[in-house]
């Protein structure tokens, strides 16, 4: 009887998420734990590490690790994370080689959390069957990817999609992004949060993202946060459709909870402003399509039988839904 596992993880800028499931697909156990990132890089990469072993003991005691596939914020590679700001010293985490140091002998492959996320909404999730197609994962921070052909698109550098980096306004234009503010740092949970955060709440003197997009009209002041909020991420996301012409837009991410008040405003705005308006649909798995996009690929590197030693390669294919329930 074959006893492997494979293990996915998705390291979040305030959560880590991890999987354990049989080669097929089916989950023997999950959970999810705080980042811990304002200690720091390394804590909460060894946090997870930890949390992982932890799971793997309680779901699977005795079983042997077939593959480990990892989601993360920023761009992985085996020396480095790029364009990964939401924790201090992730950029400089060698993630690649920690990886393959806490599962030795183990192949690993590993893939940005909007691309694996994108990845599995494509294959069997929200955008099956819509081609082009674009996943927005609007959560502690902003980004996206575009899937063409089945196939999550990656860019030259591996950033296709990161559309935090946006510039904002005519001004914006020959300005490095330490020189202006970008689009992450007005339209994502973060930063609305940030915003709401001098406002009252209704459950104490600080509001949070959520509370803006609950405010009622007793409350102008997050009214208009919620208001300036969506009509900026419309306008992005109105340009996007327009270069891309997609056929369908789904929308993941913690956001998507307040998905009532998001998708009637975008949706009329790309009615409005593109020229073939697109599907926009809430994702399948509007919270944990990272984590099943970091299972799928630990499916894939179990069944293609990879060399622990080799690179990781973002791969992203079916998995079958039992791994997300």
């Amino acid at each position: 009887m074959d006893s492997s596992v494979v293990l996915g993880l998705d390291f979040g800028g305030s959560k880590i998420a991890i999987a354990v499931c049989v080669p097929a697909g089916d989950r023997l156990g999950s959970v999810t734990v705080a980042s811990g990132g304002e200690l720091g890089a390394r804590a909460s990469f060894e946090r997870g590490i930890q949390a992982a072993r932890d799971l793997l003991a309680s779901a699977a005691p005795g079983a042997t690790i077939a593959a480990v596939g990892v989601s993360t914020f920023g761009i992985p590679f085996e020396d480095r994370v790029e364009l990964a700001p939401a924790i201090d010293g992730w950029g400089e985490l060698p993630l690649g080689r920690e990886l393959r140091a806490a599962f030795p002998g183990i192949p690993v492959r590993m893939a940005t959390d909007a691309k694996a996320a994108a990845g599995a909404e494509a294959r069997w999730g929200a955008l099956a069957g819509a081609d082009p197609a674009v996943y927005l994962n609007l959560g502690t921070g902003l980004s996206a990817a575009l899937v063409t052909g089945g196939q999550v698109v990656a860019g030259a550098n591996g950033a296709a999609g990161e559309i935090g980096y946006s510039l904002r306004a005519v001004s914006d234009v020959g300005l490095g992004s330490a020189a202006r503010v970008p689009l992450e740092d007005m339209v994502s949970g973060k930063a609305l949060a940030l915003r709401a955060s001098g406002h009252a709440g209704p459950d104490g003197p600080a509001a949070s993202a959520a509370d803006v997009f609950a405010a009622g009209d007793g409350q102008p002041e997050l009214g208009r946060l919620r208001t300036e909020f969506v009509t900026e991420l419309a306008y992005h996301l109105v340009n996007i459709a327009i270069c891309i012409n997609p056929a369908r837009i789904a929308v993941g991410g913690g956001m998507v909870g307040s998905w009532h008040r998001l998708q009637p405003l975008l949706q009329q705005a790309l009615d409005a402003g593109a020229p073939f308006p697109p599907e926009l649909v809430a994702a399948r798995f509007p919270s944990d399509a990272p984590l099943i996009g970091a299972v799928a690929l630990a499916m894939d590197a179990a069944a293609a039988g990879d060399p622990a030693g080799g690179a990781p390669v973002p791969v992203w294919n079916t998995v079958s839904e039992g791994s997300s329930s």
